[in-house]
């Protein structure tokens, strides 16, 4: 007979709220990238120091319900291809809207409830729709409840790589060739919609305009592949973008909001090179069930002025953004040393494997160190407008 997992902990009610700070761990969400939150979470669970934070693990399951879930981080790991789920079952969490009430409480199976006490900061580590796109910021904003990463204007324009394309193109900053393809254009004009993306120069990479770690996203070589490779990525998101194929490297650079007025801060480049598995590009499978077909190298190795250059860019875009907390840019550097800003992830993955993570190691912040300064900004950030 299969073992139970164990069953969640209620933490202490508000009588006896610690001393130390509270951290609602927040992860899975509705979104395809559930699974991969939860691998996020498994390793900041794992990482958060509980001298001086107490955790309260909230999973968010593909239907949207809140729920306690044991804190037990093995559970949450990806393992021999297996993706995790939050589990169904566990009391539902209750969110503050504000006001003078900040209590957060639990529904137990019997309809009575529990105080689970205040959250001082939640640390929300969704990926993708739902929960990176703004929609949790702006529930956090309702409540008064201060959280890690961007606000609700950065975590939404960000997510829609359309809408950062243009935020970042008025900004002066070099961004690729690409057509969008809204719901309404497809289905009142296909072949507008197929003509426009055939006169970009192949391959194009044709991939959903509100999703991420590569979910939907189809390299085509020719036109002829164009509208199955739409249908596909239509299939997660009605609103798709059509990229033009860059030819070059992909740098990628962490960065970290600098403390009070200092600038943000930027990480050593980090370069993704695919290896092998049959994988034409970085795609989800390569990013999460074949690691040994990809390496991942920080610092790279891109020349002074190059790497100057991602720095500047990377810094340009995190403020033209409003970011806060953390982002990763991704940069394409061509033969001849030109850099092209391919997008920014205002939630990018966070296992100490993970690029972003490996990109301050190798600047010399560990681990531990990176989600205690990300959970000290914010506790640091003022609530309200800002």
């Amino acid at each position: 007979m299969d073992s139970q997992p164990p069953a969640p902990s209620v933490p202490p009610a508000v009588a006896a709220q610690p001393v130390r700070p509270r951290v609602a761990v927040v992860f899975g969400g509705r979104s395809e990238e559930h699974s991969i939150s939860c691998a996020t979470a498994a390793s900041v669970l794992r990482t958060v120091d509980r001298e001086r934070y107490d955790v309260v693990p909230i999973g968010i399951t593909r239907d949207g319900h809140w729920v306690l879930v044991p804190d037990d981080p093995s559970a949450l790991e990806i393992r021999d291809g297996r993706l995790p789920e939050v589990p169904p079952t566990g009391p539902q969490v209750m969110v503050p809207l504000g006001g003078v009430d900040h209590v957060w409480r639990l529904v137990q199976d019997d309809g009575s409830t529990v105080e689970v006490g205040v959250v001082d900061v939640v640390l929300p580590l969704l990926h993708g729709p739902f929960g990176e796109d703004g929609t949790i910021q702006g529930l956090l904003e309702l409540a008064d409840i201060r959280y890690v990463g961007c606000g609700v204007l950065a975590s939404a324009a960000m997510m829609d790589k359309h809408v950062m394309k243009v935020v970042f193109a008025a900004a002066g900053l070099p961004v690729g060739a690409y057509t969008v393809i809204t719901d309404l254009a497809w289905r009142r004009d296909r072949a507008a919609c197929l003509e426009a993306a055939r006169a970009l120069d192949f391959p194009v990479f044709v991939k959903p305009a509100r999703a991420g770690s590569s979910v939907g996203v189809h390299k085509v070589d020719d036109p002829a592949g164009l509208e199955t490779a739409v249908e596909r990525a239509r299939a997660h998101d009605p609103k798709v973008l059509v990229e033009q194929g860059i030819d070059g490297r992909e740098i990628e650079c962490g960065v970290l909001q600098g403390r009070g007025t200092e600038p943000p801060r930027v990480s050593e480049c980090g370069e993704i090179t695919v290896t092998g598995g049959g994988h034409e590009f970085y795609d989800f499978e390569a990013k999460y069930l074949d690691e040994a077909s990809v390496r991942i190298t920080a610092p790279a190795d891109v020349p002074p002025p190059v790497r100057d250059e991602i720095h500047r860019i990377a810094r340009t875009a995190f403020e033209t953004a409003g970011c806060e907390g953390l982002a990763r840019v991704d940069c394409f550097v061509t033969p001849a040393g030109d850099v092209v800003l391919n997008e920014i992830n205002t939630m990018p993955g966070f296992t100490p494997f993970s690029m972003y993570p490996q990109a301050w190691a190798a600047s010399g912040v560990s681990y531990p160190e990176l989600v205690e300064e990300l959970l000290q900004l914010a506790l640091d950030r003022p609530l309200g407008l800002r």
